[in-house]
């Protein structure tokens, strides 16, 4: 008879405790999620006598009622409207502006004594551990004198200066990455920098643009604080809109839950649409060969 290699028995129960142990972790990251959306299916009075998980036709029977009031609402509309537009814009200028900057960081050698590349990369990556609270005041002060109070251009600005240093810093170590061979390539055959950065680094970087541009969107869509500060009521966010389920009666969870919910659709759905770009972008370069 063959003989059992030591140790081999083991192997199924802990595959199989590891695996039970994947879905608990699974379920407790997505109880929140079904207890929102349990909670924005329920009118009022039954968000505080329901009792067990919730569960709908079971516990209590679900109603559209939220999700058509706040659906309907001028003031959601206004608030998905601006976040989009916001976050959008925000997203386009970063990369517009950080893909250029990242690839010169990448590619070319500043020997200056006071600046060096090193030097410039530290500092972009400083911007991330900045407390924006810092810079409200200013930033509020600069938007009053500039009219741009209450305004999606305002938001777009400021959005874009605190995430651009996150695409500098991604995107550079992209291109330092990917072969400079090619680019030398195309600038012995006559090209400039700038065609070969526009034509060969450019597409080549697509998938991690892809995947920071995804990143930024989230950073920009989530942004709270200056979209508090900045804007009143013309320009306000999902996420303001979200606070104001809170009032001088408490906090109602039926709203909060809609919006939440409402919030989350939009950068779920970009995330499902790029997982393909996302999955390459993050992996670039992971492996050399």
């Amino acid at each position: 008879m063959r003989e059992r290699a030591p140790g081999h028995g083991r192997a199924p129960l802990s595959h199989a405790f590891f695996s039970l142990l994947a879905v608990v972790v699974a379920l407790i990251f997505v109880f929140p999620l079904y207890w929102g959306l349990s909670t924005s299916l329920r009118n009022p009075l039954d968000t505080f006598t329901v009792s067990g998980l919730g569960l709908p036709w079971v516990n209590f029977t679900p109603t559209l009622d939220n999700w058509i009031s706040q659906l309907s609402s001028v003031e959601a509309q206004r608030a998905l409207a601006n976040s989009t537009i916001i976050a959008i814009s925000a997203t386009m200028l970063a990369l517009a502006l950080g893909a250029p900057a990242a690839y010169g960081l990448a590619r070319f050698q500043f020997s200056r004594r006071m600046l060096t590349n090193k030097d410039l990369t530290v500092w972009f990556l400083s911007q991330r551990v900045l407390p924006p609270v810092a810079t409200v005041i200013p930033f509020y002060l600069v938007m009053r004198t500039l009219g741009l109070l209450d305004t999606r251009l305002a938001l777009v600005l400021i959005n874009a200066t605190f995430i651009l240093p996150f695409v500098v810093v991604i995107l550079r170590q992209t291109f330092l990455d990917l072969p400079v061979e090619l680019e030398e390539a195309a600038l012995v055959d006559g090209a400039s920098h700038f065609t070969a950065f526009f034509q060969i680094a450019l597409p080549l970087a697509a998938p991690a643009m892809a995947a920071t541009g995804l990143i930024i969107f989230a950073f920009a869509w989530n942004e709270f604080l200056f979209a508090i500060t900045i804007s009143s009521k013309n320009a306000l966010t999902i996420p303001v809109h979200m606070a104001g389920a809170v009032d001088t009666r408490g906090v109602q969870f039926w709203f909060m839950a809609t919006r939440a919910l409402i919030a989350m659709i939009p950068p779920v759905l970009l995330a499902l649409l790029a997982q393909r770009y996302i999955v390459r972008g993050l992996t670039l370069g992971a492996v050399k060969g």
